[in-house]
């Protein structure tokens, strides 16, 4: 009842001002006025003819305002008008630390981003620093670690002033860590209780809800119980439950069921993130997946997806070694990497197929397709681009030894892009009327400290993917299915309630695009690129894009949940 309260609440809100605002439009003097668009309102409803005048940091009218006082109009005729897209997994908490533009997210759309899979950058302890490799990265940016609650990670967002919106989960799997480090062993009661007080506080500091990444350390140590009891102290103040499921390959569908039996038993709004079907042996199994969900949803489990619109995703290049290599963090790793016992271990483990884990190596063809795009250490950026059947012959190495010295070298750290999908089964997922998008990626550019490793493409144009190729070019999906699924759908699923949909009083959230000219130009092989055709972009009513060219305004906010406003 939280939840619908605060929907209707937030609807009431919106009919009252466009009530006030529609009557006196003529008379209101905007600081911007959109004219002459084609408006996509983000509801899934048919465009329509009009203008949009925003005061401050909210829409204050739409309609015909051809006639009223504006410091700004910007004409919009051939042009497309929606709400800013969000990224409902943005992996960008700590590269707005180091670069506030969000480049490669406002070039694409991008007003509003969601993060915090499995293990959140808060709460933060030592422990929890070593499980994210913070101590690395904070080293190589020059970013102080200076937060640990929920509260102080959002303030030193904050103090970034970053250009995108950033709401952010508490990670089950961070918890896990916090409290128990890494070991493989249930909570005891008086753990679990600390991590429900954890979930708790962090709500309070403003999470969304809770999420997991149950195919991956520590998280995937967490029995479905542990996460059951996580979730309904998020549920207790109206957050939702996002997760990485536990297997998107060969055990897929148990996988669904347990995501299911979460939701329901915590009675709580779940969304999958980045739901795919892995590997030759499951392409084809998309179209099952989704009647899956549908058939939960009819039965009252409120769940939907999440989608990256690529065939190949992106992980560490740890991922592709079994989970005991990972165990106990980095260090303990690189140790067992380098005893000759326990390599030919791993070396026979990665190339024979995994009835207990997710065997990327060999799901993705081998070294072949495994591509490197990111490496930590300076000396060895000379391989990024390559894939590890390559790197292997400049070493002079099986593509296996090759991928195993390189984690040795790279101390843990390299990135990949693993081609694992079926774009049969992209199509069938990004098209779903029950997903939205997420990146799976951090802002990134195409200058500056975040410039200096390589990124898959994804992290500079998942949005006008969706909309150039899917849109445009396949007709899969109208403008406006794709612009309510960017939007209102993903505002939705999050609990955001003054964003995702055109409408006075609503935050102006924004994007201005010329559909026809929106397209991709990142790929794997050179992929520091911005995309094109989007030609402004207004986060909290300022412009960050103008006339296609990024601005110094820098207006985001952190996005703090519904058990902020009730601890307040």
């Amino acid at each position: 009842m939280i939840v619908r309260h605060r929907v209707f609440s937030s609807l009431l809100l919106v009919a009252v001002l466009f009530a006030t605002v529609s009557g006196c439009a003529q008379t209101t003097n905007y600081d911007f006025v959109i004219e002459r668009a084609h408006i996509v309102d983000g509801t899934g409803a048919a465009w329509f003819a009009g203008d949009v005048g925003i005061i401050g940091d909210r829409i204050a009218a739409i309609g015909d305002l051809h006639d009223a006082p504006a410091k700004k109009r910007i004409d919009a005729s051939g042009l497309v008008v929606s709400p800013g897209f969000i990224d409902t997994l943005g992996q960008s908490e700590f590269n707005l630390l180091v670069d506030n533009r969000a480049a490669s997210k406002i070039t694409q759309g991008v007003t509003t981003e969601i993060t915090g899979e499995g293990t959140s950058d808060a709460p933060l302890n030592d422990r929890v620093v070593d499980a994210l490799d913070l101590k690395a990265q904070a080293e190589q940016y020059h970013v102080a670690l200076d937060w640990h609650t929920f509260d102080e990670f959002l303030r030193r967002l904050e103090r970034a002033k970053p250009a995108i919106n950033l709401g952010m989960f508490v990670g089950a799997g961070g918890l896990r860590s916090y409290v128990i480090g890494n070991d493989n062993r249930p909570a005891t009661p008086a753990e679990l209780a600390q991590m429900r007080q954890l979930v708790a506080q962090s709500m309070q500091q403003g999470a969304l809800g809770l999420s997991s990444a149950l195919q991956y350390l520590p998280d995937n140590y967490a029995s479905t119980d542990e996460i059951v009891e996580l979730a309904k102290v998020a549920r207790g103040y109206g957050g939702v439950y996002f997760t990485h499921q536990r297997s998107e390959g060969d055990r897929i569908f148990p996988s669904l069921d347990e995501v299911f039996t979460i939701s329901q038993r915590a009675n709580i709004s779940t969304t999958i993130w980045h739901l795919k079907t892995m590997f030759p042996e499951n392409w084809g199994k998309m179209p099952e997946v989704l009647k899956r969900i549908e058939a939960a949803r009819a039965r009252g489990v409120d769940v939907a997806a999440s989608v990256e619109s690529y065939t190949r995703g992106e992980n560490g290049l740890n991922t592709c070694f079994p989970p005991w290599v990972l165990s106990d963090g980095t260090p303990k790793m690189l140790e067992r990497l380098k005893d000759p016992v326990q390599r030919a271990r791993v070396r026979k483990e990665m190339n024979e197929p995994a009835a207990d884990w997710e065997n990327y190596w060999l799901g993705s063809g081998g070294g072949q397709g495994i591509q490197l795009i990111q490496a930590m250490h300076p000396e060895l950026h000379k391989y990024e681009a390559m894939n590890f059947a390559e790197i292997g012959q400049k070493m002079g190495k099986d593509p296996t030894d090759a991928a195993i010295d390189f984690a040795i070298a790279d101390e843990g750290l390299s990135e990949v892009v693993m081609a694992t999908m079926s774009e049969d089964d992209v199509r069938a997922a990004v098209s779903n009327p029950l997903s939205t998008y997420g990146s799976d990626s951090a802002a990134q550019a195409e200058d500056g400290p975040l410039s200096r490793v390589k990124a898959h493409p994804r992290a500079f144009a998942t949005f006008p993917r969706v909309l150039a190729q899917y849109v445009r070019t396949e007709h899969t999906m109208s403008l406006e299915e794709a612009i309510r699924k960017m939007t209102s759908f993903a505002a939705s699923r999050v609990g955001i309630m003054d964003r995702g949909i055109l409408r006075p009083g609503m935050m102006a959230d924004i994007a201005v695009f010329d559909l026809g000219a929106v397209q991709e130009v990142s790929t794997y092989q050179d992929p520091l690129h911005y995309a094109t055709g989007m030609k402004y972009v207004f986060v909290n009513g300022e412009p960050v894009v103008l006339d296609g060219k990024i601005t110094g305004d820098r207006p985001g906010r952190a996005l703090r949940g519904p058990g902020y406003t009730q601890a307040r």
